[in-house]
């Protein structure tokens, strides 16, 4: 395999695995926390209830546009304040997520994974890669 195919399939990795967190940290809003107690919990932090509803939607939306690879570098960016909102809420908990009520270290990781993500596109197998082909 050549270096050039070699970067298409980890851009495609890389994806692939912040839409798969984007929808898994979706699903727990909805169904573990609810949307009732996702919104409780962003006004415990001084957010107004439509931010909880934005990013609810930016997550669900984000990862499967993610997961197609459509719109994908413009995608990683619209992903880019929900995910240093969520580094900002864990923000004074420390660095280890594994701390109480979860650190910074992972979220933080999410947001420079989107930067690379935008940075390097969809890589292969994607709706981006296709429509490129056509064009």
């Amino acid at each position: 395999m050549n270096e050039q195919k070699l970067g298409a399939h980890g851009a495609f990795v890389l994806r692939l695995t912040l839409g798969v967190v984007l929808l898994a940290h979706a699903a727990l809003k909805v169904f573990v926390f609810t949307v009732p107690g996702t919104v409780g919990f962003f006004a415990s932090l001084g957010l107004p209830a439509i931010a909880a509803y934005l990013t609810i939607f930016g997550e669900l939306f984000g990862g499967l546009a993610l997961l197609v690879g459509f719109r994908t570098r413009l995608v990683a960016l619209a992903t880019l304040p929900i995910l240093l909102g969520a580094t900002w809420a864990h923000s004074g908990k420390g660095w280890s997520f594994s701390a109480p009520g979860g650190g910074w270290e992972y979220p933080l990781f999410l947001v420079l994974a989107a930067v690379v993500v935008a940075l390097l596109g969809a890589g292969s197998f994607s709706w981006d890669q296709a429509r490129s082909k056509t064009a």
